[in-house]
């Protein structure tokens, strides 16, 4: 991305990384998912981000690649799909930095990159990938994607825009046997939360010869409900997603910290 470019806001309001254009007066998030892949952030996040535009917040998506390299579908069909997940979803804004699928990694190129769509939309909230991963783009999208966000905060980096630091990077542990700092009650929003992913159609329909990262691949959706049914019965929901931050809670009033502990 050269500095006096972008590419533009499409009808439906979301960014597409097939055209540029010069750069809008302002694009401001509240919201800021990180990931390798269009459809990783679905997947383990999509509920929480659902839930933040129904509580009336911009949410958007960054992947890292294209997916040019995935075993199923190609980068332009993933494309699509990524477009249709954005509108089940309701964001604001959704980007691509095409990157190198498979060859993702931490370097300070990468996230310069990272760092300029940061200030361009200004989160307050950053999500990110949890940085023990068995996929090695996914562990480089969470480093790169911290990386970033410290970068984009630093005023003397030559990146468009002013600098600007999220207040709070949070990770995502759902489908990770770690340590969760807390859960996000996603009952309400768990419905649209499989139309989203049901969008990726390429990524999970079966397939013969193709070793399976869920298997089976099709059984995505059950997979995904167990695990939102387990996180959910941790904070007395029907479903919930799970994220990992480095700092301590602080409360100032102690009757008023939230959850049930008998």
């Amino acid at each position: 991305m050269s500095k006096n470019s972008i590419p533009p806001i499409l009808s439906n309001n979301i960014i597409s990384s097939t055209r540029r254009c010069s750069l809008p007066e302002e694009i401001k998030l509240d919201a800021l998912a990180i990931a390798a892949h269009r459809d990783d952030t679905e997947i383990v996040s999509g509920g929480t981000l659902i839930k933040l535009v129904d509580l009336g917040y911009s949410v958007g998506i960054l992947d890292l690649t294209a997916g040019e390299s995935g075993t199923r579908g190609d980068a332009t069909t993933r494309a699509e799909e990524a477009r249709c997940a954005a509108g089940a979803m309701g964001l604001k804004y959704r980007h691509n930095l095409e990157l190198p699928d498979a060859g993702l990694y931490d370097t300070q190129e990468n996230a310069l990159k990272v760092a300029e769509i940061i200030r361009l939309t200004r989160p307050e909230l950053v999500i990110l990938p949890y940085w023990i991963q068995r996929h090695p783009d996914h562990a480089a999208a969470s480093l790169i994607g911290y990386r970033g966000c410290f970068l984009s905060g630093l005023i003397k980096m030559p990146l468009i825009g002013n600098a600007h630091r999220p207040r709070k990077i949070i990770y995502s542990t759902s489908f990770q046997d770690v340590e969760h700092s807390f859960a996000i009650d996603i009952t309400k929003q768990f419905e649209r939360k499989k139309q989203a992913v049901a969008c990726y159609k390429t990524q999970f329909e079966e397939k013969q010869g193709v070793r399976e990262v869920y298997p089976p691949a099709r059984d995505i959706f059950d997979y995904m409900e167990i695990r939102a049914r387990q996180y959910g019965y941790m904070i007395s929901a029907t479903y919930a997603e799970c994220f990992f931050q480095r700092e301590k809670f602080s409360f100032d009033d102690p009757l008023k910290i939230p959850g049930i502990s008998i």
